[in-house]
């Protein structure tokens, strides 16, 4: 009886993380390049899970067609990847950390609700379209028995914990670094500094995430001052139906459980809709806070501003109110001046520790990168 795919993950975990850095289990090297390639693109991690589900069905069932992960297509031969993706693949990666997308493969866009064998002239329109031809060559590759199945599910997982070792590295590197200018730096950052730090590292991609912890640094950072604290963060992915939250950052009072600031987020302008939507939202809970707080990354238009001023009655007193994000953090460091270094500290403590699904590796590696550049110009030479 074949081995069972936790069993077969586990075995093959412990030979790829013992192996060599430098020594690979596959001879061929364009195989080689392909699967290495596909573990280290920072543009879309989703490859590497198809490719590590379908090789899983392989070695635990030979008789599969690597080709045919989607059961829809009716073939005895057929199997569900999205099966062996989140039963096996998910649990296994989160216990070892490695660099794949936090969730299946088999729900973004290019592989969802398929019904085709995947061979290497399928268009699945994904991004990038170099990376999805490398799977499927890949898989018809081992369809074909140019390659072992079990050699590219011990070669990927190789490099994977490679890349894993890489970034550990970087980050402590970024870390120590970083300490050394604090230690040396003559003066702290200004709140000046701060806010085009933040600015800087709001510019890079992938940073919807950030306003959250941005505004959950500062109620950290001032909680002792303001008696009011940030309720622990709802992940990113989780809808406020689904939590019962009213917005993205809840402000409850300190030895308190009610929230009396509720904020939500938005990377784009905030509508009129949008308001409606927050005071739909509010009277179906029930709830009453003090206030609803906007914080935006666009441009505020007055009507809208306007309209959200003009919701205090009917309302019920709640104070509705649209924020900028720089503005509202511009304001907080001025305003507690003698805490800017404390957010600044807090900011960073709440972008490392969230998982990749919301703040990204990079985008982790670049705040350490800019806030180091920052403060090394405050060093005295």
């Amino acid at each position: 009886m074949a081995a069972a795919p936790p069993d077969i993950l586990a075995v093959a975990a412990e030979k790829a993380a013992i192996a060599k850095p430098d020594i690979s289990f596959v001879s061929d090297a364009v195989i080689r390049e392909q699967i290495d390639y596909i573990c280290r693109n920072i543009q879309n991690r989703a490859g590497v899970r198809l490719l590590l589900a379908c090789v899983l069905a392989k070695v635990h069932r030979p008789e599969l067609d690597i080709r045919k992960p989607y059961t829809e297509i009716g073939d005895d031969d057929a199997f569900s990847g999205r099966v062996y993706d989140e039963r096996y693949l998910g649990p296994f990666i989160n216990q070892h950390q490695l660099p794949c997308n936090p969730t299946t493969a088999f729900l973004t866009p290019a592989l969802r609700n398929r019904d085709f064998v995947l061979t290497p002239d399928v268009n699945l329109v994904g991004h990038p379209p170099k990376l999805y031809q490398a799977v499927l060559d890949l898989l018809t590759a081992i369809h074909e028995t140019s390659v072992g199945p079990y050699d590219v599910l011990l070669e990927t997982l190789r490099v994977l914990f490679v890349v894993k070792a890489e970034r550990q590295q970087r980050m402590a590197s970024l870390l120590a670094g970083l300490k050394t200018n604090t230690k040396e730096a003559s003066i702290p950052l200004s709140a000046e500094n701060i806010v085009t730090l933040i600015q800087q590292h709001l510019n890079c991609r992938g940073t919807s995430r950030l306003p959250v912890l941005i505004v959950a640094a500062a109620y950290t950072a001032a909680e002792k001052c303001l008696g009011e604290c940030a309720r622990k963060l709802q992940a990113h992915t989780a809808a406020d139906i689904a939590t019962g939250a009213l917005g993205d950052v809840e402000i409850m009072l300190v030895n308190d459980d009610k929230v009396v600031t509720s904020y939500e987020m938005k990377m784009r302008r905030v509508t009129r809709e949008d308001i409606d939507h927050a005071l739909d939202k509010i009277n179906k809970s029930g709830l009453r806070v003090d206030n609803y707080i906007f914080i935006t990354t666009d441009i505020i238009e007055p009507q809208v501003a306007e309209y959200a001023a003009s919701l205090y009655e009917q309302g019920g007193g709640i104070e509705f109110v649209v924020l900028d994000c720089i503005g509202f953090l511009r304001h907080f460091l001025h305003l507690f001046h003698r805490l800017r270094q404390g957010f600044l500290d807090w900011y960073q403590e709440f972008v490392l520790s969230e998982p990749e699904s919301a703040v990204r590796q990079e985008l982790k590696e670049a705040f350490l990168a800019l806030r180091q550049a920052a403060e090394s110009s405050t060093t005295a030479e």
